[in-house]
């Protein structure tokens, strides 16, 4: 996509919320009745879902102001019902699972990537971990208590930096785990700081990918490793210059919905990665494996509970809702690709 958007997480924002009462029975007609109220909803907002490109510094303020304000909004109905993982699960093929499932699979998430990353061997055991765009700090609160390790979260949401930091001191973290409002472009950290640098599902939201990386593989540790687990639209054939047109109109309206930028392929994540003289760099696709994921979003959004979180929760976490069967063609059609990139720095 070659234009920038002003509008991503994947979140399942969409959910009950304590502050919002539940305990009213829906009509006798739930289906109709959810119907009525999506379509209502979708009429209202459709034409909110206007593009702003994104040219200029100015330009990328906005989106970041954009990000964590997408992010302040919706994290608090994520948690109440998701959790503290705010990414997608890793789920067997074909898999038909139930929402506890679904948090047990964003855990398998995190394992099946360290895996990837050759992390699970002993020998491999971080020390220093950042977790760039932490969300409320669930992966750097599992990597510490799995590895012992010193983690520091970085997110643009200062909703979510205290909430993290929060979190931590309720489960005796808080001299391990800290968390902090810092630009994932220009992170507060020295060089070589971090024997593993992570990025669970935040990669889609930043403007400039060459900065992105050149800034993960600046703060990690001679030989550290590099894990950056993101949404990547399909890789160019060889005789393609660029997607197909109602691919861009698909990726433009994700974009404008949840904050992104434009995409980029995973192969121009390697080619980036390797102009660092970056090693073992590795990828894979693992669409399939995170297919169930925005079917059961959409079943939990479409519920009395769900909605009326959902009409509570603002606009911002409304447009994320329209886009959501979006996110499940684009996966059908083989335009989106959930991928797993891994690498070390050089010792």
């Amino acid at each position: 996509m070659a234009t920038w958007l002003r509008f991503s997480p994947p979140s399942p924002t969409l959910l009950p919320s304590p502050a919002c009462p539940t305990s009213r029975q829906p009509p006798r007609s739930t289906a109709s009745w959810t119907s009525r109220v999506a379509l209502r909803v979708s009429l209202n907002l459709s034409r909110l879902l206007t593009p702003v490109r994104a040219t200029t510094a100015s330009d990328t303020r906005e989106l970041q102001q954009g990000i964590a304000e997408f992010y302040d909004e919706s994290s608090k109905l994520w948690e109440d019902i998701w959790g503290s993982h705010m990414h997608h699960g890793f789920y067997d093929p074909d898999s038909s699972v139930s929402v506890s499932d679904h948090r047990a699979a964003q855990v398998r998430m995190i394992e099946e990537s360290l895996r990837f990353a050759a992390i699970s061997d002993p020998s491999n055991w971080p020390k220093s971990v950042v977790d760039v765009g932490c969300g409320i700090g669930g992966s750097s609160r599992y990597l510490a208590k799995k590895y012992g390790a010193k983690c520091k979260g970085i997110t643009l949401s200062p909703v979510q930096a205290q909430r993290a930091n929060e979190l931590a001191d309720a489960e005796g973290l808080a001299d391990t785990v800290s968390f902090q409002v810092a630009d994932a472009l220009d992170q507060p950290f020295p060089d070589g700081q971090f024997d593993l640098v992570w990025s669970m599902e935040s990669g889609e939201h930043i403007p400039d990918k060459t900065k992105f990386v050149n800034e993960l593989a600046r703060v990690a540790a001679p030989g550290g490793r590099i894990i950056i687990v993101t949404w990547c639209h399909r890789d160019l054939g060889p005789s393609e210059e660029s997607l197909q047109p109602w691919e861009e109109e698909i990726l433009n309206k994700i974009c404008d919905a949840y904050y992104l930028p434009a995409w980029c392929s995973t192969a121009h994540y390697i080619n980036l990665l390797q102009s660092l003289s970056l090693q073992d760099i590795k990828a894979e696709d693992w669409s399939e494996h995170v297919a169930p994921f925005w079917p059961a979003v959409i079943r939990s959004a479409l519920t009395w509970k769900g909605l009326t979180s959902l009409l509570a929760s603002g606009l911002k976490t409304m447009k994320g809702a329209l886009a959501m069967p979006l996110m499940i063609e684009g996966y059908k059609k083989g335009l989106i690709k959930f991928a797993i990139i891994t690498c070390r720095k050089p010792k």
